[in-house]
């Protein structure tokens, strides 16, 4: 199946929101996301417009449209500033991209569309404006080695950090990152 990998569009909120509540669905979903369907489905539509309404500038969603416009699956891309807190306030040490909300729906797992998607979003990291990006870093659980195994298929690698898992501290998350390719 052809799909278009392309960013998400202010207007197109209603379907993020879709698309973000059957991943919250999946199986792997408490393992892989740090929000729940329930916390999720509770949120107002004035929290989905915001949350694709933030996507311009430093954070970019891409999406796999399939023909007749139904999403394959979703990858997100943040920057994160030197100096600033991570999502579990620790400080970032260099300008670096950082992927977030990763899904593909099942039927369309190991077709290589999660590649397309994070090439999209490596491409978008490392063509922004000001200091370049180093890296672009994710961070994947434990106990999700479907995930890692495909991460490490695209390139990133474990960088020895291991977090405390946001959900629930006595699980760990792993850090992968990817390096700027040189030339970029």
């Amino acid at each position: 199946m052809d799909h278009v990998i392309r960013p998400v569009r202010p207007d197109e909120w209603r379907q993020a929101k879709e698309l973000r509540l059957l991943g919250l669905q999946d199986p792997a979903a408490p393992v892989a996301f740090l929000e729940t369907y329930e916390q999720c489905l509770a949120q107002p539509d004035s929290f989905w417009r915001q949350r694709v309404a933030e996507r311009a500038g430093l954070v970019r969603q891409f999406i796999a449209e399939a023909p007749g416009e139904s999403w394959a699956g979703s990858v997100t891309v943040l920057v994160e500033e030197a100096g600033s807190l991570d999502f579990m306030d620790t400080v970032i040490q260099q300008r670096q991209g950082h992927v977030v909300g990763v899904f593909v729906r099942p039927e369309h797992r190991g077709t290589g569309l999660l590649g397309e998607l994070m090439t999209a979003g490596l491409d978008w990291a490392w063509s922004l404006d000001g200091p370049p990006l180093e890296r672009v870093r994710l961070c994947v659980h434990e106990e999700n080695p479907r995930a890692r195994a495909a991460y490490r298929k695209l390139g990133f690698t474990p960088t020895g950090l291991v977090l405390p898992f946001a959900m629930d501290d006595s699980a760990k998350e792993l850090e992968m990152a990817v390096a700027r390719p040189a030339g970029r």
